[in-house]
């Protein structure tokens, strides 16, 4: 029993040390070749310092050709063995997609246990080695027939691992480097365009969250295309320099909490979530403070940033939405699917989550999806402001409407009197004034009621519109009294207005629900302002006079007031 329990314990123990030193390999028994997913080996170096020799006596463990490691893995170690079953040499390449977000890259071709050839790639000088094309570094390879090879790979990132290993023939590779990354320039382009239509509203509106959510559209969309290879692809640009527009990733959640103060008027109206908003604030400046030295090291708590960012953003658009804030549902929507998506890419970057489309591209989705929602948001707040600008409009123009007339009553009236006097004083035009007056008005309320009398006083305020022209003002001056100013007319073309109105009353027949319709007259005052020194007052005082002796003459006529200035002449 004890000799069997041993005999078992031993087999375990050469099976479990068979499985460590045991190599992934890929068999290659003809063309074409186009291979995606297969299984590699990796090593992490913790010291970053170890080279090829040291390395190869260490023990490997077993991942997908796509992969991500985490943050603590800036030095990484892969191992793949080649082998060629076919009768045939094959020329392949070694395909590394994702090599424009790395310092540097070494590769060692290994056959029979010797080293044949090694190529090492430094992404701040590219061109010295010829690997790098679009984004990607391709490592040419020569497999003998019926032979084995290893190739290690040597991958040292600025932040976290994030590795994938295609083998293709030259055919296949081809393809591969020919290809467009169709999806990030849509996310790309749809945000650059959102970012034009807000600066435009910006210029329309002057809001300041306008502001803010174009810089939170343009974090946002380089860091899309930096991270997931448009800027390599299109610009061949790499290395240190190019990684620091990585600080897009901590200006991004910045310009979107100022965007929520802004939009929320948090500020005003909302102090605790201000300071709650404030408190995430605070460390994300400090840390774009820290990446202008060091973005590596400020990129490494990124994530755990990201994640209490969330939290609290989260908790205050719930707060806001339980105040009964109108935008805090749509931003809450569009919130939740940030978050859900930054929370798959967060465990796809810590290497917690096998890799996948959704997960490794969860940020650029979520970006999108919620600078979408923002935009939602914004275009909802204009139409709420216009239709809050549109009511206040209403209640100044009721406030200065007379309701029975619709015209203009006598507070509008004279404050905008003096406004188109002083423009005509300006202009050296000349004004003039006409006043109206029903006559015997009294008779008509008291002998055929107030209804009779209102339907009269509508009539006449709509002869008044018409004879009057669009650039003149007539008001309601109070009970059957009204009044026009003239801006740009002379007395002899207010005489003729005048004349004109009291004729159209004169011929007028009201139909009260009587055998005999209702007939009544107009008595008006003219009278020309001296731009020089009168007043809308004194204006009103002298068409006052003018409309008394057209009383006292017997009604139903029109008499003027000449300036004091012409009387002197």
């Amino acid at each position: 029993m004890l000799f069997t329990r041993t005999r078992q314990m031993v087999f375990w123990l050469l099976l479990s040390c068979f499985a460590c030193f045991a190599e992934a390999r890929v068999v290659i028994e003809a063309l074409p070749v186009n291979l995606t997913d297969f299984r590699i080996d990796y090593y992490i170096d913790d010291s970053q310092n170890l080279d090829y020799p040291e390395v190869r006596g260490k023990t490997f463990s077993e991942t997908a050709s796509s992969t991500s490691l985490g943050t603590n893995a800036r030095v990484a170690w892969y191992r793949l063995s080649l082998e060629n079953r076919a009768s045939q040499t094959l020329d392949l390449n070694l395909h590394l997609p994702h090599a424009y977000h790395v310092q540097s890259i070494r590769f060692y071709e290994e056959r029979d246990g010797t080293l044949v050839r090694s190529e090492r790639l430094n992404l701040d000088q590219p061109a010295d080695t010829g690997l790098m094309f679009r984004g990607s570094a391709i490592y040419q390879l020569t497999l003998p027939a019926a032979s084995s090879t290893t190739l290690y790979v040597r991958s040292h990132a600025y932040s976290h691992q994030w590795f994938a290993l295609n083998i293709y023939d030259l055919e296949h590779s081809r393809r591969a480097l020919v290809g467009v990354s169709n999806d990030i320039a849509l996310m790309v382009g749809m945000m650059l365009a959102l970012v034009f239509y807000n600066l435009l509203l910006y210029f329309a509106t002057s809001k300041i969250e306008n502001i803010y959510y174009s810089c939170y559209l343009i974090s946002g969309l380089v860091w899309i295309a930096l991270s997931y290879g448009l800027v390599a692809s299109l610009f061949d640009l790499y290395g240190q320099a190019v990684f620091m527009l990585n600080l897009s990733l901590i200006t991004m959640p910045i310009f979107l909490l100022l965007f929520m103060m802004a939009i929320f008027e948090t500020r005003q109206h909302y102090p605790l979530e201000h300071r709650c908003l404030q408190f995430v604030l605070v460390p994300l400046c400090g840390m774009f403070i820290w990446g202008l030295f060091d973005i590596s090291a400020a990129l490494k708590p990124a994530s755990s940033v990201a994640l209490v960012m969330m939290i609290v953003t989260l908790s205050v658009s719930i707060s806001l939405l339980r105040k009964g804030n109108p935008l805090a549902k749509y931003f809450l929507l569009g919130h939740l699917l940030f978050v859900l998506f930054n929370t798959l890419a967060v465990l796809f970057y810590k290497g917690l989550i096998e890799p996948n489309y959704v997960a490794s591209h969860g940020v650029g989705i979520g970006i999108v999806l919620e600078a979408l929602m923002l935009a939602f948001i914004i275009s909802h707040r204009i139409r709420i402001l216009e239709r809050i600008r549109a009511s206040q409009d209403e209640l100044k123009r009721q406030a200065a409407t007379d309701p029975l007339t619709r015209l203009h009553n006598r507070r509008y009236f004279a404050a905008t009197a003096e406004a188109l006097l002083n423009q005509c004083r300006a202009q050296q035009q000349p004004v003039a004034m006409v006043m109206a007056d029903i006559d015997h008005f009294k008779a008509v309320n008291d002998t055929w009621g107030h209804a009779a009398g209102d339907k009269v006083i509508e009539h006449i305020a709509r002869i008044l519109k018409t004879c009057s022209r669009n650039r003149d003002l007539p008001a309601r001056f109070g009970g059957e009294e009204f009044v026009i100013l003239l801006p740009d007319a002379d007395l002899n073309q207010a005489l003729q207005c005048a004349e004109r109105i009291r004729s159209e009353v004169e011929r007028s027949r009201f139909d009260i629900g009587t055998d005999a319709p209702l007939h009544v007259t107009l008595s008006l005052g003219v009278t020309q302002l001296d731009t020089a020194h009168d007043s809308i007052q004194s204006g009103l005082s002298r068409a006052d006079e003018a409309l008394y002796q057209a009383k006292h003459a017997g009604r139903n006529r029109v008499c003027f007031a000449d300036t004091p200035s012409r009387t002197s002449d």
